[in-house]
């Protein structure tokens, strides 16, 4: 009976060993990441994580996320994705992703201090920060703008200027988020059209066009008008009253990794405090609530965000990309 306790007990340590050696693999080794990212942002975000886990080389390439999407999809035609980790501009593109099977579930991740919904709750994709879009004025308009509905007025009329949604990811999440969320859905694009608003260029072409006063209004990511306001330039950001979308720039694993414990290591930077602290100090929101933003912005709590499904954006993006055609083309 003693020799089947201390069996037993034996047993038990053994495999009590084996577990903790297998949670403890070491975090070192080649780690690659595809990013949408500023060059500048994405490199201080890897240095932030190499300065913490000084045994991982890794690396990153970095271009617009259709031009990364395109690199990974030929990648995964000739057989194996060569990036380890992807950080892009929107949850939509990841939504995708995961329903193709690319993306590699971390069920691990400690998301306990987040509000329920940033993430995938599949814990396949996670949200580092939040990129909201609102109103840019130049600050000699005589209408200052507070609501979404401030634009379709007469005073705005022909002075509108914002992204194309068919052919910016953040712009296809803010017009879905808007028509989802406004009284008036698609009746509020109609009314932008009525009133002469042109929809075109990315956000730097719409800051240009309202800071030289070619348009004196726009709608527009939060920091580009935030960061040049600070630089002297004539231009105010608005949260509008009624909220704002938001893109969360997504961090996810793709399958096949080869160096699964350093790229669930880089998921678990990023949702930590240091992490968040990252994001702050390159100029966004970060996703973490608990942590300071950045100067420029109000207080979180002046901050609404309207809500947004990014599973059922999938589904509906080609029709909203045919919808918004109709009405501006």
């Amino acid at each position: 009976m003693r020799g089947t306790v201390f069996g037993v007990a034996a047993t038990l340590a053994l495999a009590l060993a084996l577990a903790g050696a297998a949670q403890a693999q070491p975090v070192e080794g080649k780690l690659v990441l595809y990013t949408s990212q500023p060059n500048t942002d994405a490199q201080q975000t890897v240095d932030a994580f190499k300065a913490k886990y000084p045994k991982v080389d890794i690396s990153f390439v970095r271009d617009g996320t259709p031009r990364i999407l395109a690199k990974l999809r030929a990648e995964f035609e000739a057989g194996a994705a060569q990036a380890d980790l992807l950080l892009i501009a929107d949850s939509v593109t990841m939504e995708g992703l995961k329903k193709e099977g690319r993306l590699e579930a971390y069920d691990k991740a400690d998301v306990s201090a987040y509000p329920a919904g940033i993430h995938d709750p599949g814990k396949a994709w996670f949200a580092t920060k939040l990129i909201t879009t609102g109103i840019v004025y130049n600050t000699k308009a005589p209408l200052k703008p507070t609501s979404w509905l401030d634009l379709t007025k007469a005073e705005a009329k022909n002075l509108v200027a914002m992204p194309s949604p068919l052919n910016s990811g953040a712009a296809l999440i803010h017009t879905m988020t808007l028509t989802g969320n406004l009284k008036d859905g698609w009746g509020y694009y109609e009314k932008l059209k009525e009133n002469a608003a042109l929809a075109a260029g990315a956000n730097g072409d719409i800051l240009r066009q309202v800071a030289t006063g070619e348009k004196l209004y726009g709608m527009i990511v939060d920091f580009m008008p935030i960061r040049e306001k600070a630089k002297g330039a004539p231009v105010e950001f608005v949260f509008p009253s009624e909220g704002v979308s938001a893109v969360s720039e997504p961090v996810a694993i793709l399958k096949g990794t080869k160096n699964a414990a350093a790229a669930q290591a880089f998921i678990d930077f990023l949702l930590s405090r240091d992490g968040q602290e990252v994001a702050s100090k390159q100029g966004y929101i970060p996703a973490l609530a608990s942590t300071t933003l950045p100067a420029g912005y109000p207080p979180r709590g002046e901050i609404k965000l309207m809500p947004f499904d990014a599973a059922k954006a999938l589904e509906d993006s080609n029709a909203a990309r045919k919808r918004f055609s109709g009405i501006f083309e």
